[in-house]
């Protein structure tokens, strides 16, 4: 497999579609099977502004300031408990549910005085002595890091032990957030035709943006000129836009700043929506630097090439890792993180792809093809992330009838990238975004892009 730069226009669908709605029966499938499987008397569902993927998954609600906890319980009873600020944010959810306020959540200075505390407003909702309550945060505890997995762990101490105390030495609280995010079962990692579509738009607007950049920053411009150019329109985000550049040693993950843009510079520059986030990292230059092309351009995108050939149905998470590990062998390169991950409402959901890893990828997965290369030389940058998801037959069959618009969007990314870029893959990988593999190193020349020559 040899790798060559050649000149291919980037192609974008330049359709600003609406946003997908996801059914209301939806949402009703979604909160009773969650409930189902956690073989429970009541699901405690926390949710923060930063930790707002579980809600937004179940129930389109996405907490503004305030903490948030959902209420699962029996005879499908429903409930959202939360502070003074939130409870005014209901019309969001796609159907009625009981608006609880426990004032306990409201910030620092607000009224306290009109509610309940929040273990009176837990009580009052029928949690009690004997009770069993699965507590679903937004990560977990590996058996291997902690001798108590069952405990939940990455839920703020308070609602823990007011849980605690209300269900007693008798009752049992256990950590369900696996039931959510676990890499191969988990919830939220088999996304509907509904779903997928939410998240294809997301890309658009994402890739659309960052290429915007790619094209038109220059050097002179401040980086935050240059991100400026993103357009941003309001969508929800997933992470902090990034626009990094440098001669020296780079922040990769910082903002942009008042930085003037030098010719010759490492420049970063990415944007994730709720579904997507798309990177491209490169060169400010205007000719080919054929060391640093031949030393890590080319391997990385062998790296890249590697991930698409042995993503399957059905193939091992960590068969994929051992194959793209095998790539950088002898490159003196590595992928800083795991080689890829899952991705929803939020950046990283988990990961199938780490080593030893008996996890099988399933039809309905959504990935952020994220590979990032290092150790790489001071001042240099790169990277190409994007958005895609694994459809089975049926799953692509529904996709081509509800959203046809959608479907000929993707087939024309999978025949850039099949017949141009020469990245072979499965029928069953679909882009959701945008230039997917497009990856142009030396960012003056934004249609000179790697291609495979087999």
């Amino acid at each position: 497999m040899n790798i060559e730069l050649k000149r291919i226009p980037f192609t974008t669908s330049k359709v600003m579609e609406l946003m997908p709605i996801i059914p209301k029966a939806e949402y009703e499938r979604r909160l009773a099977t969650l409930y189902k499987v956690a073989e429970a008397d009541w699901v405690v569902v926390y949710g923060d502004r930063e930790h707002y993927g579980n809600l937004t998954y179940l129930l389109n609600f996405d907490p503004r300031f305030e903490e948030v906890l959902l209420v699962l319980g029996p005879n499908n009873a429903r409930s959202l408990v939360v502070g003074n600020e939130d409870l005014g944010y209901g019309s969001v959810l796609p159907f009625p549910v009981d608006m609880v306020l426990s004032q306990t959540l409201s910030l620092p200075g607000q009224q306290r005085d009109n509610a309940p505390k929040l273990k009176e407003a837990l009580a009052k909702l029928g949690i009690g002595l004997g009770h069993k309550v699965s507590l679903v945060g937004w990560k977990y505890l590996e058996p291997n890091e902690t001798d108590t997995p069952e405990k939940p762990a990455f839920v703020p101490a308070f609602f823990v032990d007011t849980l605690r105390s209300l269900v007693g030495k008798a009752g049992k609280l256990t950590d369900g957030t696996a039931l959510m995010i676990h890499p191969e079962h988990g919830l939220r990692t088999n996304n509907t035709a509904d779903q997928i579509a939410v998240f294809e738009v997301a890309g658009l607007s994402a890739s659309e943006a960052v290429f915007n950049v790619i094209n038109g920053a220059r050097p002179g411009m401040t980086e935050m000129q240059a991100i400026a150019m993103m357009a941003y329109a309001g969508q929800p985000q997933t992470m902090h836009p990034i626009f990094a550049s440098g001669n020296a040693e780079i922040n990769g993950l910082r903002s942009a700043s008042n930085r003037v843009i030098e010719y010759g510079d490492g420049v970063s520059t990415a944007l994730g929506y709720w579904g997507s986030l798309v990177c491209r990292a490169g060169m400010m230059l205007g000719e080919v630097d054929q060391t640093y092309l031949e030393k890590y351009v080319k391997p990385y995108f062998k790296a890249i090439i590697s991930w698409y050939d042995a993503v399957k149905i059905g193939v091992t998470g960590g068969e994929i890792y051992r194959k793209v590990t095998a790539v950088f062998e002898g490159t003196g390169l590595q992928s800083s993180l795991n080689p890829s991950h899952l991705t929803s409402y939020d950046e990283w959901l988990h990961s199938p792809i780490r080593p030893g890893s008996s996890e099988q990828i399933r039809s309905g997965m959504v990935f952020q093809v994220d590979i990032i290369p290092t150790p790489l030389k001071a001042g240099q940058m790169l990277n190409c992330e994007d958005t895609i998801c694994l459809a089975d037959e049926p799953l692509r069959e529904e996709i081509k009838v509800k959203y046809p618009k959608m479907w000929g969007r993707i087939q024309a990314r999978r025949q850039l990238m099949i017949d141009q870029l020469g990245i072979h893959m499965a029928e069953e990988i679909l882009p959701l975004s945008d230039g997917c593999g497009y990856l142009p190193p030396f960012w003056l020349l934004p249609d000179l892009v790697c291609t495979v020559v087999r």
